[in-house]
C-alpha cells in the first residue's frame, strides 16, 4: 500500500539517534543536531528530502511517481517525495540514508557499532 503522512515519516525517522522535530521554511520538519534531514514541503503534499545526487536520479528512475525535482531544486543535494504515493515500507531506508549525510560522523559510529 501506498500513501504516508508527515507524521509517519516523523515516527520511522525519530527512531534514528538525535533527530527531532522542528521547523523550517515555516513547515514542520526533520532535523539532527540542527542539519536539515527533511521536511514537509508547502504544498502539504510533498516531502523535501536530503539525498545525495546520484541517489536522487535513481530514485526518480526507480519511481517517477513517488520521487520527483522542480526547477528550484535541481541543483541542490534533495528530492521532492510525493507522501502519496512512497510505499512506507520505504520510509526506513530513506530516513536512514537521509540521517546519514547530516549526522555527525561520531553519532554515526556509535550507531554503527555493534551492541
Amino acid at each position: 500500500m501506498s500513501g504516508v503522512t508527515f507524521q509517519t515519516v516523523a515516527a520511522v525517522a525519530c527512531k534514528l539517534p538525535e533527530v527531532e522535530i522542528s521547523k523550517s521554511y515555516g513547515t514542520p520538519a526533520l532535523k539532527v543536531r540542527g542539519k536539515l534531514m527533511a521536511r514537509q514541503h508547502q504544498d502539504g503534499e510533498s516531502l523535501v528530502l536530503r539525498t545525495e545526487l546520484l541517489d536522487r536520479q535513481i530514485l526518480m528512475q526507480a519511481d517517477p511517481e513517488a520521487f520527483y525535482i522542480t526547477e528550484h531544486y535541481q541543483n541542490y543535494p534533495l528530492v521532492l517525495v510525493r507522501l502519496s504515493k512512497v510505499s512506507r515500507a520505504a520510509l526506513p531506508d530513506l530516513m536512514e540514508r537521509a540521517w546519514r549525510l547530516v549526522a555527525p560522523k561520531t553519532l554515526i559510529a556509535k550507531f554503527d557499532a555493534p551492541a
